[in-house]
């Protein structure tokens, strides 16, 4: 078990809201006065979720569903469960899949192509606060992210180990 003692910090409070203000300051450009629709992934995204809308100027919905990729550790599985993906009638909104981190790619497949298959939607694209290149196993990339990230394990900010951690106001590594 790793406690908060053992983690460094890679990303401040203050640069983590710095990127999601950027990050907000991009979608009300590419949105303008559009109804939106953020689809947030639990539970990782949910803060990130939370502070992105504050800073939307534009008719926000939230949605929330809840998927799995991870095991207890540190690594990911690579096969995505989907433990309660119920959404409401998307045809002809936009969506903005919300996302904590992109790693492998496959969450993010699989929901670009979930949102695709089951809905005519005016337009989708996908979010998310840190991008894990090094990791990519799917040819997928975020329309929007805030911070790369190298090959580490990261836990703060919606991110846990083992469900805990993810209150902490920073993200740091192991």
């Amino acid at each position: 078990m790793i406690t908060e003692k053992d983690l460094k910090t890679l990303f401040t409070s203050d640069e983590i809201q710095n990127a999601i203000k950027e990050l907000g300051v991009r979608i009300n450009s590419d949105y303008g006065d559009d109804e939106l629709f953020l689809i947030c992934v639990l539970k990782g995204a949910v803060m990130f979720t939370v502070d992105l809308s504050k800073h939307l100027k534009m008719p926000v919905h939230m949605e929330f569903i809840r998927l799995s990729s991870y095991g207890s550790g540190f690594a990911s599985t690579g096969k995505v469960n989907a433990v309660d993906i119920s959404l409401p009638d998307l045809n002809g909104k936009n969506v903005l899949i919300v996302e904590d981190i992109i790693d492998t790619g496959h969450t993010a497949k699989f929901l670009m192509d979930f949102i695709n298959h089951n809905f005519k939607v005016k337009s989708v694209k996908f979010c998310s606060l840190l991008d894990k290149r090094v990791k990519r196993e799917v040819e997928i990339d975020p329309d929007y992210h805030g911070l790369e990230v190298d090959d580490k394990f990261l836990v703060g900010y919606g991110l846990d180990y083992d469900g805990v951690y993810r209150n902490l106001p920073y993200i740091g590594y192991v």
